[in-house]
């Protein structure tokens, strides 16, 4: 039979034990991070020695090493990261995982050689997004979790020149990546930065804002976990290069069971096997190493409430019956899997009782009889000291398996961690005859050192030198870079006597003097790097430098709103352009309304523009080519449209979800042609003046006010509640729940907006209100300005009167009043990461 092309299957690792089990287990390619500039902030980082180690275990088993290097990366930042990510090149690593875009043209900049991998937080999601991608050189792109099997065909036949690479094991973030912001916004721990608190995975209530009813609660944007086997032929079928599995911050044994079982399953798909998902029993030991509930993701399509673990956010384990009884301390249990010492158990209250989840440690156990399948223990099960007591009819879950968790560590036990990495070849010959000095010559390299004896050979009267002893004396480098290759004596006469005290002093020096040149040529080298990064992090293109487009008038500011009322409202209160977004919740208006709209704006002398979601995957394409046809200027947090539209000499503004974070970031959107662009929500206004500083702000919008979308996501929590079909519920949003809000344990309420396409928009809780910053943002030369409307109740055109009095203030030179529009607000609003730093 045949044999059919599999993607490469990539392995997390977070330690070096999980790098050994990967290789053993059947990875193509192992993704890690460093200490530094990856999105993984803690637990799951090795230091520079030991991404050698890894790199040196990996290779040694024709594995691949990809870093992730995924992270928004500041102007000040640009020199050290780049140095950081020489250091991890020098240790053997074959590719990088960016996120920053300016990052990946800095990178082909200063090492042309390095594999660059596009992160999932780019959101590539469509075709115009992977064309910006190939034209970038970008190797291969990691689409978003979200993409369906007829997306990646999709973009699959129109960027064919572009390896793909998709997720199908591990943990799900909610909102598309690259598009959350609630982290960073609440707690100053940005997702963009590595530095995720996990918000989706807190407790919520749903709220219908008009009626006060509680519509659902749970953990309703906590997502199960990603178990994508059932479609790994109709992956690997379309020509992705690559899968991928979650979990850098995993157990090494979890690493090797799950690698394992896909190793499995796609070796069947290499032998010609088709139209055979795995039965239950062959994924068992997926749920059984960690699961918080498995979901085959939205390969399929859009998934709706089983998508959510809904009663708690944590490894659900595998579910193997029920507790029958006590018998002293020990539980009785009737179980479909026999339990052992050692073994995790959790047991849980049944549907309707209440009770918190317990569990523990199976210390004892005795099997005591087994009827059709169903085994009846006693087991006793301690939680530290304490011994677990539980009421009978809760059910039994098994979190850990000892027998899994053993056979997964012998796995990798042969896997050997190197001692030494980096070690280079030492070379060596000798020339001596009777009482002159032994002369040697040390290669490493490039490098030729000579070394003379002290003492004077003469005839041996027991031992003399020889080939044995050489070898012996000269190979002792331990505690050095060194290992000894080849020792030539044909220049040195035979049964000649030394000391072994010489020869040692001869090795010493000889390393000694290597050593100092080695040091000498990386100082060298070193410089040479960071004179290299420091001229291309300074130097920003000549292209991008023609591209801003001056703001019309004095400044610009832009109110963007939601309805026809809203606009009106802004441009009332002195707004110098409306951006209407007809998509943030549905239905969208008709075309004739938006028309009309613009056609009445221009007669105030205010200009009408359209903001396009940042989400449009291939399938919604065609619904916006009437949006697009009405010819309006546009706002747009989709990379791909900002390029596009931006390349054909449309008036595009780039919106903050494009993430433009550095000066190179920005330069590069310019020389795709787009003349303008909103800075990232996430900088302060020192580092918003970095990255506006070559062009002397010119070019540059920021949001100094409204809420951020915290995250963009396709799941609906509306529909969930109710147990609807997604997509096919619009009653609930459009008539019956028109204003739903989810609100977490600290108490703070976040809108959610259902758009047009029925994705959800989460909107931060409170307003950014950004006043106090006008003066100095005014100093960098910006002036362009957002206000966001996106709730209803917004006093929409005093904020934009208050907003509008201070700009014209400081262009006339005078101090603006920066207190007015926070006391429209009474105070209930966030200076949002202008003076906080993430």
């Amino acid at each position: 039979m045949a044999r059919s092309p599999v993607p490469e299957l990539l392995a997390p690792a977070g330690t070096i034990d999980a790098v050994r089990a990967a290789v053993a287990n059947g990875a193509n390619a192992v993704y890690l991070g460093a200490s530094m500039y990856n999105a993984r902030d803690e637990g799951a980082q090795l230091t520079l020695d030991e991404l050698g180690q890894a790199c040196a275990i990996a290779h040694a088993r024709g594995v691949r090493v990809y870093l992730t290097f995924n992270v928004l990366i500041k102007p000040h930042e640009l020199p050290e990261a780049l140095l950081y990510l020489g250091e991890c090149i020098d240790r053997g690593i074959d590719a990088a995982i960016v996120q920053d875009l300016g990052v990946v043209r800095l990178i082909q900049q200063v090492y042309p050689q390095l594999e660059v991998h596009g992160s999932t937080q780019m959101t590539v999601h469509d075709v115009s997004g992977a064309r910006v991608m190939q034209q970038l050189g970008v190797e291969r792109v990691v689409l978003a979790r979200e993409n369906t099997l007829e997306d990646i065909r999709a973009i699959r036949e129109q960027v064919p020149e572009l390896s793909l690479e998709t997720f199908v094991h591990g943990a799900l973030c909610i909102s598309y990546s690259g598009q959350c912001f609630m982290s960073g916004m609440i707690s100053e721990r940005s997702a963009n930065r590595g530095s995720c608190a996990q918000s989706c995975r807190k407790d919520y209530t749903l709220t219908d804002e008009a009626s006060g009813a509680t519509l659902d609660r749970g953990y309703l944007i906590s997502t199960k976990d990603l178990a994508a086997h059932d479609h790994l032929e109709a992956i690997a079928r379309l020509g992705v290069g690559c899968l991928k599995v979650e979990g850098r911050k995993k157990k090494p044994e979890y690493v090797a069971t799950v690698t394992k079982a896909y190793r499995g399953w796609l070796d069947g798909i290499a032998r010609g096997e088709s139209g055979r998902a795995p039965t239950p029993e062959e994924a068992e030991p997926l749920v059984q190493i960690f699961s918080r509930g498995n979901t085959g993701g939205m390969y399929g399509g859009r998934q709706g409430r089983e998508y959510i673990t809904r009663t708690q956010p944590d490894n659900r384990g595998l579910p193997i019956g029920v507790v029958t009884g006590a018998d002293g301390a020990a539980l009785l249990i009737d179980v479909q899997r026999p339990v052992s010492v050692g073994d995790g158990l959790g047991f849980e209250a049944p549907a309707g009782d209440s009770g918190a989840s317990l569990g523990g440690t199976v210390a004892e156990a005795r099997t005591l009889s087994v009827r059709a399948g169903v085994h009846r223990q006693a087991v006793l099960v301690k939680s530290g000291p304490r011994v677990t007591r539980v009421p009978e009819g809760w059910h039994v879950v098994r979190t850990t398996d000892a027998h899994l968790m053993d056979t997964a560590r012998q796995s990798f036990a042969s896997v050997a961690v190197p001692e030494r990495v980096g070690v280079q070849r030492l070379d060596v010959r000798c020339f001596g005859q009777s009482g002159s000095p032994l002369k040697t010559v040390w290669r490493c390299g490039h490098i030729d050192v000579t070394v003379r004896g002290d003492v004077s050979l003469a005839q041996a009267s027991k031992r003399s030198l020889d080939m044995t002893q050489l070898r012996e004396q000269f190979g002792r480098l331990g505690g050095t870079s060194f290992k000894l290759g080849a020792v030539d004596i044909s220049g040195l006469a035979s049964g000649l006597f030394l000391p072994v005290s010489e020869l040692n002093r001869l090795r010493q020096e000889a390393t000694e003097q290597i050593e100092q040149q080695l040091g000498w040529a990386r100082m060298s080298e070193e410089a040479v790097r960071s004179a290299r990064i420091a001229e291309c992090v300074s130097r920003v293109p000549e292209a991008s430098m023609a591209a801003p487009v001056p703001t019309p008038g004095r400044f610009a500011l832009r109110a963007v709103v939601f309805d026809v009322e809203q606009a009106r409202e802004a441009a009332a209160g002195g707004a110098t352009e409306i951006v209407l977004d007809p998509f943030l919740r549905h239905p969208a208006p008709p075309l004739a309304r938006v028309t009309a709209l613009r056609d009445e704006l221009a007669t105030e002398g205010v200009a009408l523009r359209l903001r396009t979601p940042s989400i449009v995957r291939p399938e919604e394409r065609a619904r916006l080519a009437k949006w697009f046809g009405l010819g309006l200027p546009l706002l747009t947090g989709h990379l791909g449209l900002a390029a596009e539209f931006g390349a054909a000499g449309h008036d595009v503004v780039a919106d903050y979800a494009v993430n433009v974070f550095n000066q190179h970031t920005a330069a590069l959107l310019f020389e795709q042609g787009v003349p303008r662009m909103v800075a990232s929500i996430e900088l302060t206004t020192d580092e918003l003046g970095q990255l506006v500083a070559p062009w002397g702000g010119q070019g540059f919008d920021v949001l100094v006010y409204g809420r951020p979308e915290g995250m963009t996501i396709e799941h609906c929590v509306l529909s969930a509640a109710f147990d609807r079909e997604p997509t096919t519920c619009r009653d609930l949003c459009v008539q019956k729940h028109t204003n739903v809000s989810l609100t977490d344990p600290a108490g703070y309420t976040f809108a959610v907006a259902t758009d047009s396409n029925c994705r959800n928009r989460l909107l931060h809780s409170r307003p950014i209100e950004a006043s106090e910053f006008f003066p100095a943002l005014w100093a960098q030369g910006i002036r362009g300005f957002h206000m966001v409307f996106n709730v209803p109740g917004d006093p929409v055109r005093e904020l934009a009167r208050a907003h509008r009095s201070a700009l014209d203030a400081l262009d006339a030179g005078e101090r603006p009043d920066v207190h007015a529009s926070r006391r429209l607000l009474n105070n209930a609003f966030t200076r949002g990461h202008f003076a906080r730093a993430v």
